[in-house]
């Protein structure tokens, strides 16, 4: 096949990982043609496509293409996408982030492009927004539904968020997970030792890791107000932050505020290919953002044979189950999630019972190549169809 896929920036994050695996694997397993179109990718999050990329994947960046909303450079980079699709004919156009999303169905649709792909990573309208900009978002997303054939949701949550939405009927969605390179998390805690001698930890230690950019609505700060609570009755809990961000000297400000800085460690910004060895010196996740689809985070941890922590948000319920693999709380829920911390920090037996378990389960959804056999399928399926109807 000759496959497009389209997304706005290609910094290091899930749905980017997720997306560069796809192509990838479309190339490897398939043989299919591959194009990634892209905005530029700018912020402290760093460039994905710098760390990792294939020979094969043509690379297409639309300048135009930007996250935030500006009318006029969205209609440009509306018609710069228009305009390589033009060129390259594709039988599938794949589209991924809220602005490439739209931007991208938009151009496909008018060009009659045989299969019009969406995949909603995370839902682009939320309750942290004001009730213009969600009205906004939501409107928008009705619009462009009705212009693919077919919706990919990284957890059944976000089907249920977009359905409650109004944005399309139920059957129009597939849950397809959000797919990884699991040998690598499994393997984890093979650099257990040296990562944690690196950080000055003991054997003794309980290191409660967080993985997420140092950004809004990810929730460091619950993080941090909890951990006063816990240190105050553990002083063998360390928090480990996996990544950098906008955010970083305000969440210091914080943690010296609360007198924490001997608890609390950085890495800053690390490449993918990174994150396993700091959850190998991990012994608890804790998940404490307001909204993500489902955060990889947590499979990456489970996969690691680490149990969970999350607040009760969007897709979390779907791996952290409570008493299972892991505890969930409600959002901001301070004392509940220090609670939480402290109940897994003093309980090795439960560590490993809730670790391994979700170990077992994950094992089973994330691999990246079965998310892509899914995909695929998806793609002769919506073809199929659509060559039945023409044929009509």
């Amino acid at each position: 096949m000759n496959i497009v896929h389209i997304i706005t920036r290609m910094i290091v994050g899930g749905a980017q990982e997720n997306t560069l695996l796809n192509c990838i694997d479309l190339i490897e397993q398939y043989g299919d043609q591959v194009t990634l179109i892209t905005g530029p990718s700018k912020g402290p999050e760093g460039k994905l496509l710098e760390r990792f990329n294939h020979p094969q994947l043509r690379i297409i960046e639309a300048p135009a293409l930007t996250r935030n909303i500006k009318p006029w450079q969205d209609w440009k980079a509306y018609r710069q996408i228009k305009k390589i699709l033009c060129d390259i004919e594709p039988d599938v156009v794949h589209t991924h982030s809220a602005k490439a999303g739209i931007l991208g169905r938009l151009a496909a649709w008018k060009l009659k492009i045989p299969a019009v792909i969406h995949t909603i990573h995370g839902a682009p309208f939320h309750p942290y927004q004001s009730n213009l900009a969600r009205n906004l978002f939501a409107c928008c997303e009705r619009y462009a539904a009705k212009r693919c054939h077919r919706l990919l949701c990284v957890a059944d949550a976000m089907t249920d968020l977009m359905v409650e939405g109004r944005v399309a009927l139920r059957e129009q969605f597939t849950t397809v997970y959000s797919g990884m390179e699991i040998d690598d998390y499994l393997q984890a805690n093979q650099s257990r030792e040296q990562v944690r001698k690196d950080f000055g930890f003991s054997d003794d230690d309980i290191v409660v890791g967080k993985i997420a950019r140092l950004f809004h609505l990810k929730g460091h700060k619950y993080l941090v107000e909890a951990a006063k609570l816990v240190v105050a009755e553990n002083d063998n809990v360390h928090f480990l932050l996996v990544g950098d961000g906008s955010l970083r000297e305000t969440i210091e400000s914080q943690i010296e505020a609360g007198g924490l800085q001997k608890h609390f460690h950085f890495t800053g910004l690390v490449p993918p290919t990174d994150v396993p060895k700091y959850l190998g010196a991990m012994d608890i996740l804790a998940h404490t953002s307001l909204r993500e689809g489902l955060a990889r985070a947590l499979p990456q941890a489970l996969l690691a044979g680490k149990p969970v922590i999350s607040f009760d948000i969007d897709g979390a319920r779907e791996v952290c189950l409570t008493d299972m693999t892991g505890i969930l709380t409600a959002p901001k829920d301070i004392q509940a999630l220090s609670n939480a911390i402290n109940r897994l920090a003093k309980a090795a037996d439960l560590r490993e019972q809730f670790g391994a378990a979700g170990q077992a389960k994950c094992r089973k959804m994330y691999s990246h190549q079965l998310m892509t056999d899914r995909i695929r399928t998806i793609y002769e399926e919506v073809l199929d169809s659509n060559k039945t109807a023409l044929s009509k």
